[in-house]
């Protein structure tokens, strides 16, 4: 029962995806090609959003569900980690027209053949978890 909001929150979110035709295809495609600016507003507002949230996390010094409160540490600044693992992503993205988190909301609307790529999704991540140690961090 405990869990029941945050699947609530994630089958609204989802909605609100589909909706936007934020998991669409042809508005990613349109995104890679420099022809819409309808992608880029959505990520851009998420940022902005996300921006404000950890603002007033930060500043009101909230606390966690378990009452500790919430603290956020910066990350290494390991500048190859992030230039491979966001070409890899990229290019996972722009091959498949879908990025991890739509392939659960297509998979939802019916689209069934989602299950290779959530399955070649799963494997690279595999992978990853096999190669990490022999990878730059």
């Amino acid at each position: 029962m405990k869990m029941s909001r945050f699947i609530f929150v994630g089958i609204l979110f989802g909605l609100t995806l589909y909706k936007s035709e934020a998991v669409s295809w042809f508005r990613i495609y349109e995104m890679f090609n420099f022809q819409s600016f309808h992608m880029y507003g959505i990520i851009l507002s998420a940022i902005a959003a996300g921006i404000i949230g950890v603002q007033i996390i930060k500043r009101n010094h909230l606390k966690s569900i378990e009452g500790e409160e919430i603290q956020f540490h910066d990350k290494d600044k390991t500048y190859p980690r992030y230039i491979i693992g966001g070409f890899i992503f990229g290019l996972g993205w722009a091959l498949a027209g879908v990025c991890p988190g739509p392939m659960f909301i297509l998979l939802g609307s019916g689209y069934t053949v989602l299950i290779v790529f959530l399955a070649s999704a799963m494997l690279g991540t595999f992978v990853y978890g096999l190669l990490r140690k022999k990878l730059p961090h």
